[in-house]
């Protein structure tokens, strides 16, 4: 596991549940996989409170609540995908806690989700978290491994 230094220019995407960052590479699905919507990390859930990564706007929560699209402050544009194929389940599962047009801190709870009921519906819960404007961004990293949500830095970036 890599720990970023504070550098002028960088700015961070923390991780937003708390569990274990993997590669983007080895999500399930062959949209995040591929990286069709951006790069970023996976998160193998461990805890089912999802946090903002950064501080930013609210720009979309999906009508089935399986994920948020955020716009980080710091110029990147993200979505928090929670879980795979999850849209099937309805909104089942999903407490949200933020609403469209909420400008949020890092840390700020945005949902919660019921991580053992997505597994006992069949689901996979590991949550996608991408920057899906990679054309805005530049010098990305990702750090692997145990994280906290809202604690612990997944993505690096400049702009």
């Amino acid at each position: 596991m890599r720990f970023f230094q504070k550098n002028k220019g960088k700015k961070v995407v923390l991780a937003p549940m708390t569990g274990k960052s993997v590669p983007i590479t080895e999500v399930p699905d062959a949209v995040f996989s591929g990286k069709v919507l951006g790069d970023g990390v996976g998160i193998e859930p461990s805890g089912g409170k999802v946090v903002a990564p950064v501080d930013g706007t609210v720009v979309q929560v999906a009508e089935t609540l399986h994920a948020v699209c955020m716009e980080s402050d710091g110029g990147a544009e993200i979505i928090i995908h929670l879980g795979i194929d999850t849209v099937k389940l309805k909104g089942k599962g999903f407490t949200c806690h933020v609403e469209n047009g909420q400008h949020v801190r890092a840390g700020d709870v945005l949902m919660d989700v019921d991580i053992d009921f997505i597994r006992g519906e069949g689901y996979n819960p590991v949550t996608p978290c991408i920057i899906t404007n990679m054309d805005a961004v530049k010098d990305v990293s990702f750090s692997y491994g145990e994280v906290k949500a809202g604690k612990t830095a997944v993505i690096e970036y400049g702009i």
